[in-house]
């Protein structure tokens, strides 16, 4: 086979027909073995409840036969005796190939990472829902400006100019949006360390409302009265935040005032009196106590200390309705008289203020 010994730019035709054979087999050959572990990534994915199977596929589901095709033409064209300008150019092709490569396959399992922490997040903590999508909007810019980079100085770009140049261009554009920079460094904090997450009922100086939705740079809020009040999230995080969402259970401080014509007995079985009336509630409240706390102005105060075990409103209201009606009807029975603000005034006249003198 003297044909075989034909040299074409520098190679025998039997040369060029092994490296061509070879990378053909190579390419095949990492195909079959990606497309295999997909498979059996795929059977697992059903058999367990092992997310990561999940993220490992979908990551190889982004390969892409020209970048597996590329890398086998360079590694058989070491079996070549090619010109060195002709490796260095296959070397960068290749090279930017598989940075590409490696970044879809990055990329796409950051993607089913955030999908699985989304679904899983929905049940609990539907803040995270924005968190991920942040989250997953820098790491693929920094991912790819990475790999723009190190493309760019593989092809013997100097890229240390344009580094130093993203720099300061950076520190400009930082300094001149500082203001929605600081909300976005904000929410990230608001959604990661979750002080409040969607659908807390909160009260920010004096302004109540339930969350409805956490942004980039403002924090949504739906007040009692119907309207939205929008709070910017750095001022939201500088603020004193009453997060009623994570309340548990309620502290009630229930004050009473009797006349100063109550006899002492009955004020003697004015803290039971209280007491039955809140524990006939049951399970729902746990009495804390109730003493005669002070002589007022015009009335003896009794205080009254118990918890709601739920920490609905409407819930802690109907108990503090009824207990009022409960230590009304008591009193009325009793006949001890509530006090109200009165004054008393003595008149004394000139005559027996003489006399008594």
């Amino acid at each position: 086979m003297q044909f075989l010994q034909t040299e074409y730019l520098g190679n025998t035709l039997q040369a060029w027909l092994l490296a061509s054979g070879a990378a053909v087999l190579v390419f095949i050959g990492t195909w079959i073995v990606a497309l295999g572990g997909l498979k059996r990534l795929a059977r697992a994915a059903g058999r367990t409840g092992n997310r990561w199977d999940d993220v490992i596929g979908a990551a190889l589901e982004s390969s892409k036969k020209l970048a597996f095709l590329i890398a086998a033409v360079f590694l058989s064209a070491g079996m070549l005796d090619l010109p060195d300008r002709v490796v260095s150019i296959m070397r960068s092709v290749a090279v930017v190939a598989v940075l590409i490569q490696g970044g879809l396959w990055l990329s796409a399992g950051l993607t089913a990472w955030l999908a699985v922490r989304r679904e899983l997040s929905t049940q609990d903590e539907a803040s995270t829902l924005m968190t991920m999508s942040v989250i997953g909007i820098a790491v693929r810019i920094a991912l790819w400006s990475m790999i723009l980079l190190l493309a760019l100085d593989n092809m013997g770009v100097d890229v240390t100019a344009l580094v130093a140049g993203l720099g300061v261009g950076g520190i400009a554009v930082a300094l001149a949006a500082q203001s929605i920079l600081g909300d976005l460094f904000a929410s990230l904090s608001i959604v990661l360390d979750k002080p409040f997450t969607l659908g807390d009922f909160l009260n920010v100086d004096g302004f109540l409302g339930s969350v409805e939705e956490i942004g980039l740079k403002t924090t949504r809020v739906r007040s009692l009265s119907g309207e939205q009040v929008v709070f910017s999230n750095t001022d939201l995080l500088n603020s004193r935040i009453r997060n009623y969402g994570r309340m548990f259970q309620r502290r009630v401080v229930l004050s009473l005032g009797v006349t100063y014509q109550t006899p002492r007995s009955e004020l003697e079985s004015i803290p039971g009196i209280a007491r039955e009336a809140i524990e006939q509630h049951g399970e729902k409240v746990r009495f804390d106590r109730s003493h005669m706390a002070a002589y007022g102005d015009s009335a003896i105060m009794f205080e009254s200390v118990y918890y709601v075990l739920d920490p609905n409103y409407n819930i802690h209201m109907d108990i503090q309705q009824a207990i009022l009606l409960a230590l009304h009807e008591a009193f009325e029975q009793r006949g001890i008289e509530f006090a109200y603000p009165t004054q008393t005034v003595f008149l004394a006249t000139e005559g027996a203020a003489t006399e008594s003198a």
